[in-house]
């Protein structure tokens, strides 16, 4: 019966300077650095996009595209206005004017260029550097037949 109060005393005993050495101890390792990029960025994706193709003057149907964009989250609130509804315009523009988006002949799509033309100008409009990077979540082309009424 001594033995085992003399084991459990000296069981805590162990448990108790184990955690003091270990408390003492952790303050002293160098702390991880905070990514500063990835702390001041914000992620907001749009709302699905419904762009319409025209081709031999009718509509031969639909790009279903959701975009997503990261931006500089101390520009934004300094701004007064969120670029979402900058990035939504001018990827609407971008893809609707794209004479390389032919799906009656379908090929590779640049589709690197566009974003980043995306970016640039929505950049531009907003007079700095606000977005970040603009992404594609969901691209899809729905044709005229498909589509239910």
């Amino acid at each position: 019966m001594t033995r085992i109060v003399i084991t459990g005393l000296w069981i805590c005993a162990i448990t108790v300077l184990s955690s003091y050495a270990v408390s003492v101890w952790m303050p002293a390792l160098p702390k991880p650095k905070a990514e500063e990029y990835l702390d001041t960025l914000t992620y907001q994706k749009l709302r699905p996009l419904n762009i319409p193709i025209i081709a031999d003057g009718s509509v031969q149907g639909y790009i279903i595209a959701t975009i997503v964009f990261t931006a500089d989250s101390r520009l934004i609130k300094g701004m007064g206005v969120t670029p979402a509804p900058f990035v939504m315009d001018e990827s609407f523009r971008q893809i609707y004017t794209d004479s390389e988006l032919d799906f009656r002949k379908i090929k590779k799509y640049d589709i690197n260029k566009r974003l980043d033309e995306i970016k640039r100008r929505v950049n531009e409009r907003l007079g700095s550097e606000v977005v970040r990077d603009v992404m594609v979540e969901n691209f899809n082309f729905v044709t005229k037949k498909d589509i239910r009424s």
